[in-house]
């Protein structure tokens, strides 16, 4: 599989990043070991997680995908050396103390999440979340992660173009490392936090950018179609807004994409992403090894220009 330089951070990755917040969810262990070893017999190699998933669950208390993580590597040996692994820090885990971006909390959440994940460096850090905390401290504290070893490099995720611009302004002026990628919320059903002076941004800077909600919770591979299809649904809540007229016309276009190329909406909504101008690689999650087919396949869909101009236009 042609792989993609991230940026500059100095690796190159397959282009599609396996999304970690359904392990502990809505898959189990088991499950998890199994999807996960469908996805690297398919020639991907990036994991992205997060210190608080899947804490939403009743009965979790965050850090569960990334435990699962780490049992899957100390029972696959040789399989760390061909994995790219991503985590976060900075979302509310309940307790005091924890969360944000301020220093002390950064440096204890980087060695639990290297607890749970049972590795030495963690290979790309997000910032989970923007608050309050001065870009010179947050980034401080990266640098001392960087320089002990346990950071590779770092990233940020849900910033605009003002607040990635000021904190990349912060790390020239300081000396400090810089956020070498960017996950937003980006897909056909999402553009207008990433399209425009962000993706400009992005470009100019050779900014790596993996976008999450790569399927817009599920809603782009087709399933869900009308409030019939949200009953019982773990996701019903994240899809509901995109049963409209926009969102019925995107499916549309997908659809006809799809058929052209026998292929399923899913495949063609990231093979559209995949193809996108400044977008490294889509995350998105499996709870099924079929669903991990379905990524391959994804990786090998190439589109008309025609085909991509309608899904364009389809969701304007």
């Amino acid at each position: 599989m042609k792989k993609r330089p991230l940026g500059k951070t100095g690796f190159d990755i397959a282009p599609l990043v396996f999304g970690g917040n359904v392990f502990g969810w809505t898959i189990d262990e088991k499950a998890s070991f199994d999807v996960l070893d469908a996805f690297v017999d398919h020639g991907f190699d990036a994991i992205d997680t997060a210190d608080v998933y899947s804490r939403w669950k009743p009965g979790n208390k965050g850090g569960e995908s990334e435990t699962i993580i780490g049992r899957w590597l100390k029972a696959r040996p040789g399989v760390r050396d061909k994995m790219k692994i991503f985590t976060k820090v900075g979302s509310d885990l309940g307790q005091p103390g924890q969360k944000g971006l301020g220093e002390t909390w950064i440096l204890e959440a980087a060695d639990r999440s290297l607890s749970r994940l049972g590795i030495e460096r963690i290979d790309l850090y997000f910032s989970h979340w923007p608050d309050q905390t001065p870009f010179e401290e947050t980034l401080g504290a990266y640098d001392k992660l960087i320089r002990a070893g346990k950071v590779r490099t770092i990233g940020v995720s849900n910033v605009d173009a003002e607040q990635l611009g000021a904190a990349l302004s912060v790390s020239r002026q300081r000396h400090l490392p810089a956020y070498q990628v960017l996950q937003p919320n980006y897909s056909l059903a999402e553009r207008s936090q990433f399209d425009g002076a962000l993706r400009d941004l992005c470009m100019h800077e050779d900014i790596g950018v993996v976008p999450y909600y790569s399927l817009a919770a599920g809603f782009l591979s087709g399933k869900y179609r009308s409030a019939d299809d949200l009953k019982g649904s773990s996701r019903a809540g994240s899809v509901e807004k995109y049963l409209n007229a926009r969102g019925f016309g995107i499916l549309a276009a997908i659809d006809q994409v799809a058929e052209a190329h026998h292929a399923k909406p899913a495949e063609v909504a990231l093979a559209w992403l995949m193809a996108r101008p400044g977008v490294t690689a889509p995350i998105a999650s499996a709870t099924k090894v079929t669903h991990v087919e379905s990524f391959a396949h994804a990786a090998t869909l190439h589109m008309t220009p025609a085909e991509i101009e309608l899904l364009d236009k389809a969701s304007a």
